[in-house]
Parts: structure tokens; sequence; C-alpha cells
């Protein structure tokens, strides 16, 4: 089932007519913010990602004891 361009005319009308103008200029400015958010997002995201990868390895992180239930009954 193929949707012509008069389907989509007639379908574009009534969103139109149901929810005005306004509305809709209101959604999508909503939806393109949303987007934007998401794209600096995902940059952010990346650059954390490549930071880690400059940072050397070759130094551990000091060694800590868990403490556990056990421990603690012996002390």
């Amino acid at each position: 089932m193929n949707i012509g361009p008069w389907q989509l005319i007639i379908i574009a009308l009534v969103i139109l007519v149901l929810f005005g103008r306004g509305r809709i200029s209101e959604m999508m400015g909503d939806f393109g913010k949303g987007i934007k958010s998401f794209k600096q997002g995902m940059n952010d995201e990346s650059g954390k990602d490549m930071m880690r990868l400059d940072k050397p390895q070759d130094a551990a992180p000091p060694a800590t004891e868990a403490k556990t239930k056990d421990s603690d009954k012996t002390a």
C-alpha cells in the first residue's frame, strides 16, 4: 500500500487543523533542541573517551584492602 503525494497533503492538513500552526512549530523547535543536545552529548562523550586513551596507563592505582564481614569479626 503506497501513500501518494495527495494522501500526504491531506494528512498534513488534518494535523495542521488538529494541532494548529503554533503548536506544531513549538514541537518542531523542541525536537530540534533535542537533536542538538543529543549530538552535543555524543561529542562530549567521545571527547572524554579520547582523553582516557591519551592518559598513560603505566601507573597502577594503589591497592586497597577491602573490608569484609569476616575480617571485622576477628579484630
